[in-house]
This record gives structure tokens, sequence and C-alpha cells, in this order.
């Protein structure tokens, strides 16, 4: 016969336990994370959502802010309303930020870039023997080993070029 389960029992208080640490900790992780640096620091906690981003001068509602056109013939005039932007520094700050160049971070594993080297030291750039060659231990295709190819001219076009410029004095000294 199955025991009798213990639904009934009534637990215990801890009196160890900081309710109140853990009350803020719940709701500082229920609340949003917002990864605009501009906006987090702008952000008013005592106010709404729509409330916030209208005084950044942002949209709450795309709907709103931009209103799909209606017909001239029914007389409904779409009324502009005039927005009060309290904090113009963040859309300043979030302009500034776009404008920026962003910098290029994939890049190339070294064994990959060991990969290529050999393959364009001994092969040139006929990708047939390449995809013949012994090293080519994935069974790459000519396709995806000039893919290779490409991938590493972009990620590492200074290295390349060097690496090109020691090829041709190898080759000048071998002559």
């Amino acid at each position: 016969m199955p025991k009798a389960k213990k639904a009934g029992r009534k637990k215990k208080f801890d009196y160890n336990k900081d309710r109140k640490k853990l009350k803020r900790k719940v709701k500082k992780k229920m609340a949003p994370r917002i990864a605009c640096s501009q906006m987090r620091n702008a952000w008013n906690e005592h106010s709404t959502v729509a409330k916030n981003l209208s005084d950044m001068g942002l949209a709450f509602d795309p709907n709103v802010a931009v209103p799909l056109r209606k017909n001239k013939a029914s007389g409904m005039d779409v009324d502009e309303v005039a927005q009060i932007v309290r904090k113009p520094y963040v859309i300043k700050e979030m302009e500034a930020q776009a404008k920026l160049p962003k910098q290029d971070t994939r890049t190339v594993s070294t064994d990959m870039i060991e990969y290529v080297q050999h393959m364009i030291r001994e092969h040139k750039e006929d990708y047939k023997a390449m995809a013949r060659d012994e090293k080519n231990y994935y069974q790459d295709t000519p396709k995806q080993i000039k893919r290779k190819i490409e991938l590493y001219k972009q990620c590492h076009p200074e290295e390349y070029a060097a690496f090109l410029e020691l090829l041709k004095t190898e080759q000048m000294d071998t002559k």
C-alpha cells in the first residue's frame, strides 16, 4: 500500500533569509534589461514606457507615429501631434553612435590560415589541384576552397598581402 503524501504538512518559516533582499532581487530580474546605454541612463523608473519614450523623442507605437495615408475624399485629415522632446540628448547620442564606423570582428582560425597558406604556396590559383592535395582532409571541393581563400583575404588583408610578398621573395631567391 502506498504511503500518505506530505501535502498537508505546513512549511516552517525560514528566519535566515532576508525577504526584503529576495524581493528586490526578483524585482530586478523581472525588469527588462535596456541594452542601449543612452536610453538606460535617461530612463525614469516612475514613468510609463510610452511616457519615457515620448520624452526621449522616440515612438512607442509606430502606427501612431507614422499613420497610414487616408483617402482625401473621405474628408479625414490626420492631426499631427506636436511632440515635446524633453530629453533630446538621447537621440543625439544615439545618432552619434550610429555614425561611428563598425569594426569587422570576423576572423579565421589559425588552422584555416595554415591550410589556406599551404594551398596557395603549393598550387597558386589552381583550385582543382588544391582539391586533390593530400592536406585537404575534409575533402573540400574547389569552390569551397576558393571560398575559404576569399574569406581569409577579407578577414586578414594585411596578413594576406604580407604572405604574397613573402612568396614573391622566395620565388626570387630560388631563381
